[in-house]
């Protein structure tokens, strides 16, 4: 009898675990049905690549914040860190051009510069939190409000241009393509890749989960926990330098208003993909659908006229809200 209950429990619970995974890529078909329905144009190739390249900003950084989520962190300081390292990418390169001319040596240095602050930015960060014992949502709340007020004392209050003739060589690493693809979602989907690898097959991913589900147990198993904590800030910090380094070459240019707000679309997706806000479980694939889905329904507002797309945002903070609540339902029920 126990074996027969065995084999009869067990599969039920597969079958509700695969469809809970399964739920934001119903909710994404379901947003492509609706805009369709809504705009002919809505499923057009141009259209589709323009979501996903719009989506790259956010879902590089989403992808960071998903290990530092996992872990039981969190970081409201992405999007104004963005702003920073745009800023100084800007000023690096334009500082460059007199000197090494507008052509790649200028734009490659500011791109390295670019990745190492949000790299420094994000391990400031993590000590903060690791050797500080500071709450992350504290420090990180602080950071922000320190790097959106740096980037208005470097702009003067005003914008940071890039320089024409280097904006013309940096151009082609947002407008380019590679094989018809825009080279953005090819960055987007190789770190994509890249994190899904990270979390699920390395040992580096299993200590997040584990430090996230139960930090005194990882500690009594030996895992190292300040240390994986603080990697996980430092590879926020550096994703956060990649999707700045894409957004200089699109907008050209960066000041207090420069991804405003950013942290809420990252927190969105993460959660929408599936990543449990406590911690102890992430889903990088989630994520990045939780990103698509987020630009679709940004996509959606534009299209049409019904609803302004100036609620873009409200829909987002509904979109927490309701996620995290069907989160500890679902707990509830299990």
């Amino acid at each position: 009898m126990t074996t027969t209950a065995g084999e009869t429990v067990q599969p039920a619970r597969r079958v509700r675990i695969r469809l809970g995974a399964l739920g934001p890529l119903v909710a994404l078909l379901l947003l492509m049905v609706l805009g369709a329905i809504l705009n002919d144009h809505f499923l057009s190739v141009t259209n589709m690549a323009n979501i996903v390249a719009r989506a790259s900003f956010i879902g590089i950084i989403a992808i960071g914040a998903t290990f530092v989520i996992t872990s039981g962190g969190i970081d409201l300081s992405v999007g104004s860190m963005s702003a920073f390292t745009a800023g100084m990418i800007i000023i690096i390169v334009n500082s460059l051009v007199p000197s090494l001319g507008p052509g790649w040596g200028a734009v490659g240095i500011g791109i390295l510069a670019g990745l190492a602050i949000g790299a420094l930015g994000g391990a400031a960060n993590g000590i903060l939190v690791t050797a500080g014992r500071i709450e992350p949502f504290i420090v990180t709340l602080g950071s922000l409000g320190i790097f959106r007020a740096l980037i208005t004392f470097l702009a003067n209050g005003g914008t940071l241009n890039l320089n024409f003739q280097a904006s013309d060589t940096y151009s082609p690493l947002y407008s380019g393509n590679l094989l018809w693809i825009p080279v953005p979602i090819i960055i987007f989907a190789g770190v994509a890749i890249v994190a899904e690898i990270a979390m699920r097959r390395t040992t580096f991913g299993r200590h997040i989960a584990a430090i996230g589900s139960n930090e005194q147990v990882a500690r009594y198993s030996a895992i190292k926990v300040d240390r994986v904590r603080l990697m996980t800030y430092m590879l926020q910090g550096l994703l956060v330098g990649l999707a700045a380094v894409l957004y200089v070459p699109k907008f050209g240019s960066a000041n207090s208003s420069t991804a405003v707000l950013w942290e809420l679309q990252a927190i969105a997706a993460v959660i929408i993909g599936g990543t449990t806000l406590r911690g102890g479980f992430g889903r990088i694939w989630g994520t990045v659908v939780g990103v698509i889905i987020l630009e679709l329904i940004g996509n959606i507002l534009n299209l049409q006229s019904f609803i302004s797309p100036y609620l873009n945002q409200a829909f987002q903070g509904a979109i927490i809200i309701i996620a995290v609540l069907l989160q500890r339902s679902r707990k509830t029920t299990t």
